[in-house]
């Protein structure tokens, strides 16, 4: 072991039994530390923590299994006495043996303790399943100058750090220890308690641009990229009103993919015998496809596509508009990036090619566009087009997708929404596949700009509150 090692755990095990004392002197910045933590971590998971302390954290959080991992003996000692419940490995974070798969995987404020970081961050690749996601917290070194003499007046626990790194470092080391960083941002611009002053600064300040470069903690939320089994089997749903004239060409032009393809048509509530003709085209139908159809008992697209997820057997869930205003070929596109591993939620995107003459209307355009940044600066993920009806999603992640539905309630009335955010909250990797938008060439859109567009906005509000001022 050498000289930084012994130097870390020397001064570890002086401060562990002082180490709660010192979180309840800086209870306020701990409690928006859990609260971001389990606003990331699903109540049904399992958990273990790099660098675990005493325990403290875990302690807080929602899971079904916790388990952690501290180089210092005192810490552990102090741990296993204080939550017995939870199970504590004294080992380096640099030499892991633990033969567990985790859930999520906490490094909390340990980054600096490092001594070796590639080496530390390779190891998690141990604990890791398919869906494993990895949170890492860590203060903004701009508060050096005011933690340094917080610690000078005794008012937060000593530290003692060697790795100087920013944000760009630990993304570096992540992606060549073969991670792949999901998001990434900053949170908690006042540390200190103060009635209704704390609550402003720390849930509406400190989200705005600039402002959010001061703040004290920044995070990363990252996945292992190490190859896993693939997903080959696809279901397309294809919510269908008022779409006579186009059912035929959807069938003849949605592409084979992988071993095997279902096409799912949900009819709902049309004038003009779209579901006539659904069931003659189907029952006629002779390709490779596996077709079916069903009729949709209650109202808009959301439920629509809920009903067609819940007919779907196969691994890959995707959505198709009836339209054909996205080329049913392009899907083909979509399958190759989620049975790679390439991303886990796709979002199609008909804002980055040349728009066919007549396909959007000048306003919608405009709304597309201010939505697009909206929505990317609260979910912290990059999307272009929220209201692309081109989405894809694996069956295991949908069905994990479907228990956020709590916490966000029924709120949806489009389907896209419900996908988007529920995503967006189990960190899913997003990407999105630019399209050729093309005109309509057969009936009316059903998409009214004015009193959609007012929906849109009260979903931009509804997410600011339950994912960005949180």
């Amino acid at each position: 072991m050498n000289t930084f090692k012994e130097n870390i755990i020397r001064r570890m095990n002086e401060i562990a039994s002082e180490r709660n004392k010192w979180i309840r002197r800086n209870r306020y910045y701990y409690e928006n530390l859990i609260n971001f933590l389990n606003l990331n971590i699903n109540e049904d998971s399992s958990i273990i923590e790099i660098g675990c302390g005493t325990g403290y954290l875990l302690s807080k959080l929602k899971s079904s299994r916790a388990a952690g991992i501290d180089i210092s003996p005192e810490m552990i000692k102090q741990a296993e006495r204080e939550n017995p419940q939870i199970k504590f490995y004294l080992m380096d974070a640099e030499e892991i043996s633990i033969d567990e798969k985790f859930d999520y995987i906490i490094i909390s404020d340990t980054v600096g303790y490092f001594d070796d970081v590639q080496k530390a961050f390779e190891q998690l690749h141990k604990l890791c399943k398919d869906n494993t996601r990895i949170i890492i917290t860590y203060i903004n070194f701009l508060w050096m100058p005011l933690l340094n003499l917080a610690e000078f007046l005794r008012l937060k626990m000593p530290q003692v750090r060697n790795n100087w790194l920013d944000m760009e470092d630990i993304k570096n080391l992540l992606s060549l220890s073969g991670f792949d960083v999901i998001k990434s941002g900053r949170k908690q611009l006042f540390p200190v308690y103060i009635p209704l002053l704390s609550l402003i600064l720390n849930k509406f300040i400190a989200n705005l641009p600039i402002v959010n470069l001061f703040c004290l903690s920044k995070f990363i939320i990252a996945r292992s990229t190490i190859e896993t089994q693939k997903a080959n089997t696809v279901s397309v749903i294809v919510p269908a009103r008022n779409e006579k004239g186009n059912i035929e060409s959807i069938v003849r032009r949605i592409p084979q993919m992988g071993e095997n393809t279902e096409v799912i048509f949900v009819e709902g509530n049309s004038t003009d015998d779209t579901y006539e003709e659904i069931e003659k085209i189907c029952k006629n139908y002779s390709g490779k496809l596996r077709l079916s159809y069903f009729r949709q008992e209650g109202t808009g697209k959301a439920d629509a596509v809920r009903k067609g997820f819940d007919k779907a057997v196969n691994d890959i869930f995707m959505i198709l508009d009836a339209d054909m205003t996205a080329p049913p070929e392009d899907l083909i596109k979509f399958y190759d990036i989620i049975s790679e591993g390439r991303a886990e939620f796709i979002n199609g995107s008909r804002l980055v090619y040349p728009l066919e003459k007549d396909a959007m209307r000048t306003l919608n355009m405009l709304g597309n566009k201010f939505f697009s940044i909206m929505f990317t600066w609260i979910l912290n993920q990059r999307i272009k087009d929220t209201l692309c009806g081109t989405k894809v999603i694996s069956k295991k992640n949908y069905l994990k997708l479907k228990t956020e539905k709590k916490y966000f309630g029924d709120f949806d009335p489009f389907g896209d929404f419900d996908l988007i955010f529920g995503a967006a909250k189990m960190n899913l990797k997003f990407a999105e596949v630019p399209i050729r938008y093309k005109a309509r060439v057969y009936g009316k859109t059903n998409i009214s700009r004015f009193k959609h567009g007012l929906l849109l906005l009260k979903m931009t509000l509804f997410a600011m509150r339950k994912i960005k001022f949180t």
